[in-house]
């Protein structure tokens, strides 16, 4: 077996994911960032996407929303907003989540938080194509 790491993945509702894992790879801010075993100590934000965790030889995905990536030698550690894997997301519900935030996203109106729309059209496509992809 190869050599291992500890992932944890956190939210403010639960402990999503923690298990041994032979490598992870989550996009940071400046694209993504592979992890394995004694990688260098690194803190990092995390932009939307997805994480890919490798365990016993097989890949699985989920969506991720923005937070921090803490790697130690031994141990890394994803605390973000959301973590979601494919099945549990509703599909229908990001279809919708998406056709809202382009929606506001085409108004000219100064009452509309464009930031947070766009943040929402990345949450909500990111959880589309992972739901698609699963």
């Amino acid at each position: 077996m190869a050599s291992t790491l500890t992932l944890e993945i956190v939210t403010p509702d639960r402990k999503f994911f923690e298990d041994e894992v032979e490598k992870v790879v989550v996009r940071g801010l400046e694209g993504d960032i592979g992890v394995l075993r004694n990688h260098i100590p690194l803190v990092t934000p995390l932009a939307i996407g997805r994480v890919k965790i490798k365990q016993n030889g097989e890949y699985r995905i989920a969506a991720v929303a923005e937070g921090y990536l803490d790697i130690t030698e031994t141990k890394t550690t994803i605390v973000t907003d959301a973590a979601e894997w494919p099945d549990e997301i509703d599909l229908n519900r990001a279809e919708l989540a998406k056709q809202r935030a382009e929606e506001k996203l085409k108004k000219k109106d100064k009452n509309i938080d464009y930031d947070r729309a766009e943040i929402a059209l990345r949450k909500a496509i990111n959880r589309i194509n992972v739901a698609k992809r699963g």
